[in-house]
């Protein structure tokens, strides 16, 4: 390291200045004096710093290139995830959707179940399905606190699905029309013939008590009879699907696998049904007065 004296720095620094002066007007002078001189110093130059230029542009460019993937994957993962949570939020509410238009349209098919003659009817959600080998049940949401009562009908828009059995306090059983318990006295409406619609258990129940086996065709539409102070006469039951040994099978209106909601319609024919036997709690037998103390004695 040079080492410079005090008045030796003053004295460079006092001179630089004007010099530095000098040279910028020299360089102007001759730059307006020589214009060419000085476009081939700066194309010489360029040419000569261009290759340096150039190679230290390509990996300064492949470094911004790498930096431009990177943050477009991240943008893409990130709207990715914002898609995939979108998507999700989405089919959830498609699934509601699809859920209220399935109780949309069953209820708007109680609509026109409009009950004729009826006393006064609730609408009833579908809360189990009991269907099985053996029984043929519904459970609906509604009991005697909402004023129905054991033997009324549950029907929906498109015809009859059976009667009440059992009626809770805030649930009760619906018995269907193709459970094996079931019986109900129809028409045939074409030839007003009239018959019992037997359950079996199966999807299809049969036509009993005929007078004739040409007494029905494929096709005739089945409705309730009024026969037996059950049901009112007219509620649709079905049509005639197959004609067999057995007799002719009925292919009920409603299809009760997808029955969500029902009415449960008093007609006023409950009252006359016989009710249920109530088991009554046997006296205990008590023994007479002073027995115990003789037989203490």
């Amino acid at each position: 390291m040079i080492w410079l004296s005090p008045q030796t720095r003053a004295a460079i620094q006092r001179t630089m200045l004007p010099v530095l002066v000098l040279l910028s007007a020299a360089i102007v002078v001759l730059g307006k004096a020589d214009q060419l001189l000085f476009d081939s110093m700066r194309t010489a130059v360029t040419d000569t710093v261009a290759p340096v230029l150039e190679a230290v542009s390509r990996p300064l460019a492949a470094v911004g290139s790498v930096i431009d993937n990177v943050n477009m994957l991240l943008n893409t993962y990130q709207e990715n995830a914002r898609l995939e949570a979108e998507n999700s939020r989405l089919l959830q509410w498609q699934q509601t959707a699809l859920n209220l238009s399935a109780d949309n349209q069953q209820l708007r098919g109680l609509l026109k179940a409009v009950p004729e003659n009826s006393v006064s009817y609730v609408t009833a959600r579908v809360i189990a399905n009991s269907g099985g080998a053996y029984v043929r049940t519904l459970l609906v949401n509604a009991g005697s606190e909402d004023h129905v009562a054991r033997g009324q009908a549950a029907i929906t828009g498109e015809g009859l699905v059976g009667r009440l059995t059992e009626v809770g306090n805030r649930a009760a059983r619906v018995l269907l029309i193709t459970d094996l318990n079931s019986r109900i006295p129809v028409v045939i409406e074409s030839s007003h013939v009239n018959a019992v619609l037997a359950g079996d258990n199966t999807e299809r129940p049969r036509l009993t008590y005929l007078p004739s086996p040409d007494a029905v065709k494929i096709g005739d539409r089945v409705v309730t009879s009024g026969e037996g102070g059950v049901f009112p006469p007219g509620l649709p039951v079905g049509v005639v699907s197959a004609i067999d040994a057995g007799g002719p099978r009925i292919e009920p209106y409603v299809e009760v696998s997808q029955v969500g909601y029902l009415l449960v319609v008093d007609y006023g024919l409950s009252r006359s049904l016989p009710q249920p036997v109530q088991v009554l709690a046997k006296p205990s037998k008590r023994k007479p007065p002073g027995e115990d103390d003789a037989a203490t004695r």
